[in-house]
């Protein structure tokens, strides 16, 4: 059974369901959330129009972005030493979402943009990094005390 893919066209009032293959045609693709209760489910969405696919992108990006601004935030604010794990956890999902922008977001982006970006993805690293650090000084520091504390 081979797979059927549709382009929802409107032409001034009228509405109509067209054939459509749009594996032929280069574009940008995508899964919708499909959070809508009464409504078409989409499995799949390519944009093609160049512009469509920079604001789209733009948004996607800041949307993440300013997830990871959040996540570094709360750590600079609580002073728990026990979140190395999520601490690193969050290094290796920036580092892939940064090879993701190189890779994948490039051929879609200005350059202009793209170096801004790829600039906040690194000062974002940077304070992720530097956040391990100080809890392993601070579990490091810890162990010495400890240590030190038993030879006395």
């Amino acid at each position: 059974m081979s797979e059927k893919h549709y382009y929802i066209y409107k032409k001034g009032n009228e509405r109509e369901v067209v054939y459509f293959n749009y594996s032929k045609l280069k574009g940008f693709d995508f899964t919708p959330k499909n959070k809508i209760k009464d409504g078409v489910v989409v499995n799949k969405m390519v944009i093609i129009k160049p512009s469509m696919i920079e604001k789209v992108l733009r948004k996607k990006i800041k949307r993440k972005l300013d997830l990871y601004l959040k996540l570094i935030i709360k750590f600079i604010e609580t002073e728990d030493s026990s979140s190395d794990d999520t601490l690193r956890e969050a290094l290796n999902d920036l580092s892939k979402y940064k090879s993701i922008v190189q890779y994948k977001y490039r051929k879609y982006l200005d350059e202009k943009y793209l170096k801004i970006l790829l600039k906040k993805i690194a000062l974002l690293e940077y304070e992720l990094n530097s956040k391990l650090i100080n809890v392993y000084e601070e579990e490091y520091e810890y162990e010495e005390e400890k240590t030190s504390h038993r030879r006395r």
